[in-house]
């Protein structure tokens, strides 16, 4: 009896070697997403008419609407027909001071949407065209019209000159929302405000305005809370104009797009892992390249992940890494384009290498992109037009 329990534990141990060896194969030969090559894309026409659209975004209350922000000072809905709701979602264009690089920039829906019907938008103030963060409550009994008289301020910035605004406004995975506002403009930040860590400018803010106290609370674990010399607001800086930036729905991971000065445009990158407190580099550089200097000093600074000179494109705008069900060949790769050229590239990191391939050539201004609630991903053209991107059907 004894001879027959030690064969069958030998036989045991090595039927275990045998699948513990078998999964460790089968884990590190299986392709990661985007492995197989890069996909082929198209773009499908989903509405158009819209006036300076510069944003889009979804509510995440199972409505499956799209919100399109545009720079005038108007949200409008489309609905998950595809066709564009008649009344706008809020109109506050009489408040809003728009043309060039100001406007209506973004809005973001919390996770709370659904049961409490705030939602934030960001905009340049008519008058002194200050920057202007505000809270908004739906209506009640008409989840299609915000009150257009519930605006609550919870934070306005000054901005010295009339570009790099950057405006956007999104809810990151911890339930905070993220602030990107722009160096305060002008060539070459004149005002130094890119390595200026005491304003808010130039940098990207994370805060908490689930509070029940003031317009907002700083979390005391952004990296600079209760810190001397430095705005407690802030989550990273050493930018010039982000103009957007994204979470990837999945991993948390944070992509910015920021625009160059004359020559570079970059993407930055932070793991969803990081504590913050990234010095991107800006005015001290350009991408990865020395600004207007033959040499310069690049320690703690964090360099991009992605660069293309301006033989390209002119100004980057920022997308999301794609997680929809419906284009398997998109999965995992970050999409992002140029607004002057039209180009739309993916950059994924296969193996922990990072990679970039030209997807679409387009003729469209490429204002913004977006994500749905399913995970799509919309293309934002500014001269009225909303597109998706779906992948190509092999020939």
């Amino acid at each position: 009896m004894e001879r027959v329990h030690s064969r069958l534990s030998i036989v045991l141990i090595l039927v275990s070697i045998i699948f513990i060896h078998g999964c460790s194969e089968s884990e590190s030969t299986a392709p990661e997403p985007g492995e197989n090559g890069w996909p082929s894309v198209d773009l499908a026409l989903v509405a158009e008419g819209f006036t300076d659209p510069v944003h889009l975004t979804s509510a995440g209350d199972g409505s499956d609407r799209l919100f399109v922000i545009e720079r005038p000072g108007i949200i409008k809905i489309v609905l998950d027909d595809g066709t564009v709701f008649p009344q706008p979602f809020l109109d506050i264009s009489g408040r809003v001071l728009s043309g060039g690089e100001r406007g209506l920039l973004s809005a973001a829906f919390p996770d709370e949407y659904e049961n409490e019907g705030k939602f934030y938008v960001c905009y340049t103030r008519s008058g002194d065209g200050a920057s202007v963060l505000s809270r908004f409550t739906v209506s009640a009994g008409d989840s299609n019209r915000a009150d257009q008289g519930s605006e609550e301020v919870l934070l306005t910035v000054s901005q010295p000159e009339a570009n790099h605004n950057g405006g956007q406004i999104a809810f990151g995975p911890d339930g905070y929302l993220y602030v990107g506002l722009g160096d305060g403009g002008g060539a070459g930040d004149p005002d130094g405000n890119g390595q200026n860590t005491e304003t808010l400018l130039g940098c990207l803010l994370r805060i908490d305005v689930n509070t029940g106290g003031g317009p907002y609370d700083t979390p005391t674990d952004n990296p600079y809370y209760d810190t001397e010399g430095y705005a407690e607001e802030i989550w990273a800086y050493g930018l010039r104009n982000p103009w957007r930036f994204s979470f990837d729905r999945l991993t948390g991971d944070l992509y910015i797009a920021d625009v160059g000065q004359g020559l570079w445009e970059e993407i930055d990158f932070q793991p969803a892992s990081s504590p913050g407190g990234e010095n991107y580099g800006w005015n001290i550089m350009e991408g990865s390249h020395c600004y207007d200097a033959g040499s310069c000093d690049e320690s703690g600074l964090t360099r991009p992940v992605h660069e293309y000179s301006h033989a390209l494109g002119c100004s980057v705008t920022g997308g999301f890494v794609y997680r929809g069900q419906g284009h398997s060949g998109l999965v995992g790769i970050y999409i992002f384009g140029d607004y002057c050229s039209g180009r739309i590239w993916g950059l994924r990191r296969p193996r922990g290498v990072w990679e970039t391939e030209e997807l679409y050539d387009s003729t469209l201004r490429i204002s913004s992109f977006g994500e749905a609630e399913n995970g799509e991903v919309y293309v934002v053209d500014i001269n009225g037009g909303i597109y998706r991107i779906d992948e190509a059907a092999s020939p």
